[in-house]
């Protein structure tokens, strides 16, 4: 599995960020999931700074990923790892209980936790404003009463659900970014988890292929 110009799956990701968010966009995550399942697939590269009007009729808010498998297409991750998974059992159960609870955490990832932690990040921008060392304090408690809950959840369990999974991907991802702010106490078996997530060959391979990308792009513009 590799970025090949004519596989037929194209995953649409930024072609530079600013050094803070690189190995954090989330075009990693559907990267992720092709690296995980041996799927093969090409990147299209959008400017972030100047994203292109035609780019807002495959993708409403002009974010990232998107993905494109033959007449198919799809926006937000959620959905893009959910189609992926469907691919290889591996990823997503094709049925029973293991199934079901793999959906329900993949969705528990990105509307129960990442909307909070990702709030954390964003007052970590102002973190000197008055207003956001107001909110610092309640906001911290409420997302670490929030991280207890789920490693109570998570037990002795390496992945949510026993084995590795899409969501997996998209829970490491977020706890990988909550870590990034420096602003969360995280239970240390939470740590140990995405420890264990970040250590697989695939997630080695997607990071570096995104940090490749901005690597090309930043050759390019020192050519022009």
């Amino acid at each position: 599995m590799s970025v090949l110009p004519t596989a037929p799956i194209e995953i649409t990701a930024f072609d530079w960020v600013p050094d803070f968010a690189r190995g954090f966009v989330r075009d990693l995550r559907p990267r992720w999931a092709c690296e995980e399942a041996g799927l093969d697939y090409r990147e299209r590269l959008i400017p972030v700074l100047e994203r292109p009007g035609w780019y807002y009729s495959e993708q409403p808010f002009g974010q990232v990923p998107a993905l494109k498998d033959g007449d198919l297409r799809l926006f937000e991750s959620g959905a893009i790892l959910l189609y992926l998974g469907e691919k290889d059992d591996r990823l997503l159960p094709k049925a029973g209980q293991t199934r079901a609870d793999t959906v329900c955490w993949l969705f528990a990832a990105l509307s129960s936790i990442e909307p909070y932690t990702l709030e954390v990040l964003l007052l970590k921008f102002s973190i000197e404003e008055e207003w956001a060392k107001l909110r610092r304090p309640s906001l911290a408690a409420f997302v670490e009463s929030r991280l207890e809950r789920l490693a109570d959840a998570l037990g002795g369990k390496d992945y949510l659900t026993g084995r590795f999974s899409v969501a997996d991907i998209a829970m490491a991802t977020v706890l990988r970014e909550a870590q990034h702010t420096g602003l969360l106490s995280m239970p240390s078996s939470l740590c140990d988890y995405v420890e264990r997530c970040l250590a697989r060959p695939a997630f080695t391979r997607a990071l570096a292929a995104q940090l490749a990308a901005f690597g090309r792009t930043e050759k390019e513009r020192g050519k022009s």
